[in-house]
């Protein structure tokens, strides 16, 4: 089976406060996920986990490496394909929602299907579908300021699969959500990513998440090393 993303030789580094002195992020990481798997990445508070999600999303273009989506480099493709690439075949979770406080649940789940030219009462018809598959059934025309913390990030998760994306990179997830509501969005965000063969790449520092999916890798010094 051809892999969904390769990433090979990946290096990032920032300009330091002193001039001259470039501050590396990554360095030479390599890897590799297949559709419907889940990869945990952990480390260390700045160790790079979010810059390497950004430059796998395209939002940051690498020093050096290679990027393949699909059989697809990154670096090949313009500006305008990179936003099809994300709007159509990523979805994405962040610690916090992002969700817009002026749309109601639903609204915001139709968001990434209206996005894909999805007839308006189509898109709202999936995104109650998925809202419901997430126990939210009675809260689709809620405004996130009337949902609780859990609540907020079953809608977040919902958008981001309502599309089946072929991947979603989730940036701690659940991180600010209690342990037992953490536990219950996630098992629920895995259950409907394999039923859809959607990939999950996760950045978290829960263990017990990490270890729930198919491989756990750390990034420390720059380098990714695998967990057995």
């Amino acid at each position: 089976m051809a892999d969904l993303l390769v990433v090979e030789g990946l290096t990032k580094s920032y300009i330091g406060p002193a001039p001259g002195s470039p501050i590396s992020i990554l360095r030479e990481v390599s890897m590799h996920l297949q559709a419907g798997e889940s990869l945990a990445i952990m480390g260390r508070s700045g160790a790079g986990k979010s810059t390497l999600l950004h430059l796998l999303a395209g939002f940051e273009k690498p020093d050096s490496g290679h990027i393949q989506w699909e059989g697809v480099s990154l670096a090949s493709m313009k500006e305008s394909a990179i936003d099809k690439l994300r709007n159509q075949r990523f979805g994405f979770v962040y610690q916090f929602h992002h969700l817009i406080e002026e749309c109601s649940a639903i609204d915001n789940v139709s968001l990434p299907l209206r996005i894909g030219s999805v007839f308006a009462r189509e898109a709202r018809q999936q995104a109650a579908a998925m809202l419901t598959r997430l126990g939210l059934e009675d809260r689709l025309e809620h405004r996130p300021s009337a949902l609780s913390g859990g609540e907020r990030q079953r809608v977040a998760v919902a958008r981001a699969l309502v599309h089946r994306p072929a991947c979603v990179l989730a940036d701690e997830p659940t991180g600010n959500l209690d342990e037992q509501s953490a536990a219950q969005v996630f098992k629920l965000f895995r259950e409907l990513a394999m039923e859809s063969r959607t990939a999950l790449l996760l950045v978290t520092h829960d263990h017990s998440l990490a270890k729930a999916c198919d491989r756990l890798v750390v990034l420390e010094n720059g380098k990714l090393t695998s967990v057995i």
